[in-house]
């Protein structure tokens, strides 16, 4: 059983004790309390609502525990406080929401962005054995009565509602005739018109705080820098709200940035020496690309699927089912895929394309490895995707401020894969999270890049862009500096410039990597209006001058040796202590269930479930009971049959 929750097990009952009862104490003096009705009988409330929700975690979900900081944010929510939750993927923010809705009287609502998150929570609620539902454009009419008569008479602890239903009245009334437990705002971001997943609809949340004063609301986000986070709390009103913000680090997650080179085969080698059998994602910046990368990775033997807002909501639903589903099923993906996603199991997430905001990475990297084990992400990237991401925004119908921070937003994209130091400490930087040391868990870290003085070569290269009038793009200046022959070069009489073949030394991707480099670092624009023309930015001016050095990345070449044929899938990696024949055969079960209930896998166990079980072999329901992960529902309803593929085993 779970330890009872006592005083000074969260320091919001001492938050609270001094804001109610104006009597502060560092520990218990029972003596002082009992002298205080209101604040004994108040007191008491607090441990018991605490202790249920103890019991609700032990009881439901099958965890004895709560992570830092669930226990303070429940808290605020039984004691009908708002709160901001700002929680890395995979932190457990759910919890934060459903357990105070199954300890106060009424129903819980959550907004929620995707029918398909919302679908899958439900699922997995119904597993547990709690009473939750969804209302969201997938139903007809018939079963949304059901639903709403069945919340009129209080029988639901929780209901999904997609945010656009919150403009019927339909809606508000059904709200507003039952007894609610608390609003739970998930993906709370996307209320941001600066944020990277922004939706409309979000914007008439604020109804909540108008409609329902007196009802607890929660907004929760994995992603949000300081600009964003304003905002929410704007927007939704949540001034007064208690702020969690639990960090940003994942330290799981190995980060790799490398310049593209024959990317398809970069990311075959990624997939191939790493993660031949394992479940990933792979992002890229177009829906044509992503359908034919899809086509690739199945001609090269893997299990790949494709996914964005082109194809048909069914189409969509099937593949996205799969992927949660099966084992070792790559998506290939634009940015429509993703968010909300529960899968514990993802191993790899890939860029073909370099995202436009460090948001966005963070988001998307994100879907690795939530069940904590360790899971590599991989960002290729060049300067075309730095062109083709500014002509986006170029020609977006945003304000000349929203462009201007969506550029900055970019800039620091671009900064991120160029440095020549820890990847982690920039990533958390930017979010205002500092690491106290370098995370040696990223490729900067793990092998660190080698640099060189660059400045000559620096002001050679800002010299050819002056000469040539700041009216050409890369590959006209290579041919310059390298003294080419081309036609271009003498159609502009550019043979006579004193920069003409002054820099015939380097090779035609190293002078590309100094251009894309002093475009990382602001040295040098790129025209949008044009043809992709480099131009001096005030910046340049000190190096010009001779008052200022540039060290530079050297990029290492890589071998294009093609990887061989991949053979069939291998069995799911398996730590070397477990029994593989119990462990094939526990996931042969749990797949069998999960097929039978229509859900995932995970939703009947977590693979950290399954190796607990191959690892304790528990004998009885109530041995099976103290492994985590297992709640009273589970224990009734899959105890029986998991029990007997472990005496199968003994």
């Amino acid at each position: 059983m779970p330890k009872l929750y006592r005083w000074g097990s969260s320091s919001t009952c001492a938050y609270q004790w001094q804001q109610k009862c104006s009597i502060t104490l560092s520990r218990v003096d029972w003596a002082q309390i009992s002298q205080n009705k209101l604040a004994a009988d108040w007191f008491l409330t607090i441990v018991q609502r605490m202790n249920n929700a103890l019991a609700i975690l032990h009881k439901i979900f099958g965890y004895s525990s709560f992570r830092p900081p669930q226990a303070e944010i429940i808290d605020t929510l039984i004691e009908g406080g708002d709160a901001f939750v700002l929680m890395p993927t995979g932190g457990g923010k759910s919890l934060c929401y459903q357990i105070p809705a199954l300890v106060r009287p009424g129903c819980g609502v959550v907004i929620s962005p995707l029918i398909a998150l919302m679908q899958d929570q439900v699922s997995a609620l119904h597993e547990a054995g709690v009473k939750a539902a969804f209302l969201n454009s997938t139903l007809d009419y018939s079963q949304v009565r059901v639903i709403e008569e069945a919340m009129q008479r209080g029988e639901l602890d929780l209901l999904y509602l997609a945010p656009e239903r919150l403009k019927q009245e339909r809606t508000l009334a059904l709200l507003q005739s039952v007894k609610l437990a608390l609003f739970a705002i998930d993906e709370a971001h996307c209320v941001s018109q600066w944020g990277h997943d922004f939706r409309a609809d979000y914007l008439e949340l604020g109804v909540l705080h108008e409609r329902f004063p007196s009802v607890p609301r929660i907004a929760l986000t994995a992603t949000a820098d300081v600009r964003t986070r304003k905002e929410i709390i704007e927007r939704l009103q949540l001034q007064d709200a208690r702020q969690f913000i639990a960090g940003f680090d994942r330290p799981n997650l190995c980060y790799r940035i490398t310049l593209k080179d024959n990317p398809r085969q970069q990311l075959l080698r990624f997939m191939r020496e790493e993660h031949a059998s394992d479940a990933g994602i792979v992002y890229c910046l177009s829906r044509q690309k992503t359908e034919e990368t899809a086509e690739w990775l199945q001609s090269e033997g893997f299990n790949a699927l494709a996914y964005h807002a082109g194809l048909s909501a069914r189409q969509r639903a099937e593949n996205q089912a799969r992927f949660l589903r099966e084992d070792a099923i790559v998506m290939v993906a634009t940015i429509a895929f993703g968010m909300g996603i529960d899968k514990p199991d993802v191993r790899f997430v890939a860029h073909l394309d370099m995202p436009k905001t460090i948001e966005a990475y963070y988001q998307e990297t994100g879907r690795a490895g939530r069940d904590g084990k360790p899971a590599n992400t991989l960002l290729l990237y060049g300067l075309q995707d730095v062109i083709k991401l500014r002509q986006m925004m170029a020609e977006s119908q945003g304000s000349e401020e929203h462009k201007r921070i969506e550029q900055h937003r970019l800039n620091a994209m671009l900064g991120l894969c160029e440095i020549t130091t820890c990847r982690r400490e920039a990533v958390l930087r930017y979010f205002g999270e500092a690491l106290p040391m370098p995370c040696g868990n990223c490729d900067a870290c793990l092998h660190p890049v080698q640099t060189w003085d660059a400045t000559e070569t620096a002001r050679l290269a800002l010299s050819a862009v002056y000469r040539t009038g700041q009216r050409f793009g890369v590959n006209h200046l290579v041919e310059v500096l390298r003294g080419s022959n081309s036609d271009k070069v003498f159609q502009f009489e550019h043979q006579h410039l004193n920069v003409y073949g002054k820099g015939a030394e380097l090779s035609v991707n190293e002078w590309r990597s100094v251009f894309r480099q002093l475009v990382a670092r602001n040295y040098l624009s790129v025209d949008l209006d044009g043809y992709g023309a480099l131009m001096l930015e005030e910046v340049c001016r000190p190096l010009l001058r001779g008052e200022a050095t540039l060290a530079l990345r050297r990029d290492e070449t890589t071998k294009h040796s093609k990887p061989g044929k991949r053979s069939k899938p291998a069995a799911l990696t398996v730590a070397g202590d477990l029994d593989p024949e119990l462990w094939e055969a526990l996931r042969a079960l749990r797949m069998q269930l999960a097929e039978e209930h229509k859900v995932p896998p995970y939703v009947i166990f977590h693979n950290s479930t399954l190796e607990a079980l191959c690892r304790q072999r528990p004998t009885t329901l109530a041995q099976l009971a103290q492994i985590s992960g297992i709640g009273e529902r589970k224990q009734e309803r899959y105890g029986p049959p998991f029990l007997a593929v472990l005496q199968q085993h003994q």
